[in-house]
């Protein structure tokens, strides 16, 4: 079983954002935001869900950052 680095607290992430260079927060799993109770939902099910084509096969967790000067969200992958 793959273990994300992220959700689990093992490591931190910096990344600035594109628009205005101020570092973003990590928000989470994506899939936690698909819906009222997708958090509680297995997230091997989940990530064939996402909308992204290999992140169950490639063991890809998808982490929503958001910058908190401008508001600007992306995505990013972290190896589990």
């Amino acid at each position: 079983m793959a273990i994300c680095p992220l959700c689990n607290g093992f490591q931190t992430i910096s990344y600035p954002c594109n628009k205005c260079g101020t570092m973003m927060e990590d928000t989470g799993k994506l899939s936690d935001y698909f819906d009222d109770y997708s958090a509680y939902m297995e997230i091997d099910l989940m990530k064939l869900e996402d909308g992204f084509n290999h992140s169950f096969e490639n063991g890809d967790c998808l982490h929503l950052m958001q910058c908190p000067a401008c508001m600007t969200d992306i995505v990013i992958t972290i190896n589990e």
